[in-house]
């Protein structure tokens, strides 16, 4: 039979599409090797194959105004947002570690260092692991178990119900992300801590209370007041609430934290040579596998909700007989369905963001790649021994229960270590050049006099 670049296509595209298989497709087998390496139409197929699951280039984002970029890029890195002015929002969200820690689970208020070697004086961390900032103005669903989503029909929805008023969501800019800053203000473990301090006294449910006295904070700093009214022209300060400084931050993660220049997007403009051979490869395996089914769009994220039957460890989220447990999802829908399902990550500079999962249970991104491949016997027989020394302890016996839900998609899922490795080749390619150093995003000082959140290189 003679191959064209139509026939290829149109063969592989249907059966990738089937979404029934965990090998590679027998059209995908069947093309000659050299021809699927060499030829215009192996490029063809793997773009026609990443069109039919909606995998293009990331939407570039408007311009957003200097003032709004400034004023969030300072109350990102000053800890004057945290109840005993002792952490920021980038502790977590390190420029050093790709806007993570490199810690499985966080450390939050009260501990010490920066980066993996943070601790706790108390041995405390955070449930969830602190996800990458890149790209989140292209994602309508933010946080592990998407608490903080804008729907089908545009409309937010966050755990504050209507105590975020019309007239803070008429502030918000930029979708979800825009909501993004309103919530580790209040969470005493992140950031408010559990005394010490006027933020600390506020119950923990008037959402209101806490937003408003940080605002008294910031007010009390001529520069901050200063810079709220150069970012939002005509309105005066004590108009402002704390969705003023939450739109700010998304401001400045929008402009500064979006990268779309990989490979990837390059070859999928049209350049054949902007993938090596290998990652070609790799991609057409990535396309040709279950793998792009939840791992789809432009982010590379179905933005929905999977068990991937990733082993629970910390301190959790006060579900099941333990409270140890993180049930995911259903904390947020109630529905016993969405039971330790978590957001598919984005795979867009993926490899410069271990550990990996919703509490960093995996280490390395080879080994979450091979998770996949029979990941309930990888569960129950998971090795607590890679992650730091605190943690191995901590590992929840619940396996079989997390087993029993896992996504009925990963059945009978097996990679061999070929595939794994064509798998990694792709990722490669995911990675923009310019988001390997951030450090750029770091201002010399912050409005409150506080040092800089920035940790080390």
């Amino acid at each position: 039979m003679r191959w064209t670049t139509a026939s290829i296509v149109a063969a592989s595209v249907a059966a990738t599409l089937s979404g029934c298989s965990d090998q590679p497709t027998e059209p995908r087998q069947s093309v000659p090797l050299a021809l699927a390496r060499t030829s215009p139409a192996s490029a063809a197929l793997v773009r026609q194959l990443a069109a039919a699951r909606d995998i293009g280039p990331l939407p570039r984002h408007a311009p957003v105004r200097p003032e709004l970029v400034r004023l969030g890029q300072l109350l990102a890195f000053d800890p004057i947002l945290s109840g005993n002015r002792d952490i920021a929002c980038t502790s977590c969200h390190l420029p050093a570690f790709a806007t993570g820690d490199a810690k499985s689970l966080s450390v939050g208020q009260g501990g010490l260092g920066a980066g993996p070697g943070r601790r706790h004086p108390a041995g405390v961390f955070i449930p969830r692991n602190a996800p990458p900032l890149f790209n989140l103005g292209a994602m309508r669903r933010l946080f592990w178990d998407g608490r903080v989503e804008v729907d089908d029909a545009g409309t937010l929805h966050t755990p504050a119900g209507s105590q975020i008023t019309p007239e803070m969501r008429r502030v918000f800019e930029f979708g979800a992300i825009s909501a993004l800053a309103m919530f580790p203000v209040t969470n005493r473990a992140e950031m408010r801590a559990d005394a010490g301090n006027e933020l600390a006294l506020v119950a923990d449910g008037d959402l209101t209370g806490i937003w408003a006295a940080l605002m008294r904070r910031l007010g009390a700093v001529p520069e901050y007041r200063a810079l709220f009214e150069a970012a939002y022209p005509g309105t005066r300060f004590e108009q402002m609430t704390f969705a003023h400084a939450s739109n700010a931050v998304a401001g400045f993660l929008v402009d500064r934290l979006s990268f779309a220049d990989t490979p990837w997007d390059r070859f999928l403009a049209g350049r054949d040579d902007a993938l090596s051979v290998r990652q070609l490869e790799g991609a057409r395996t990535f396309l040709t596998l279950k793998c792009s089914i939840c791992h789809s769009g432009p982010t590379l994220s179905d933005q929905e909700f999977h068990n991937v039957a990733v082993a629970q460890l910390g301190p959790g989220q006060g579900n099941g007989a333990s409270l140890r447990d993180d049930f995911g999802r259903m904390n947020v829908t109630g529905n016993p369905d969405d039971r330790y399902r978590f957001r598919t990550t984005p795979l867009r500079n993926v490899q410069l963001t271990a550990p990996y999962g919703h509490d960093g249970a995996i280490t390395t991104l080879r080994g979450f790649v091979e998770h996949y491949s029979e990941s309930d016997l990888k569960l129950l027989a998971f090795d607590p021994a890679p992650l730091e020394r605190t943690l191995r302890g901590t590992v929840l016996p619940n396996a079989a229960d997390i087993v029993a839900q896992r996504d009925t998609l990963l059945a009978g899922v097996v990679l061999s270590d070929e595939l794994v490795s064509a798998l990694m080749d792709y990722m490669q390619a995911l990675t923009d050049n310019a988001a390997r150093d951030v450090s750029r995003i770091v201002p010399a000082r912050v409005p409150s006099g506080l040092r800089v959140a920035a940790g080390v290189q």
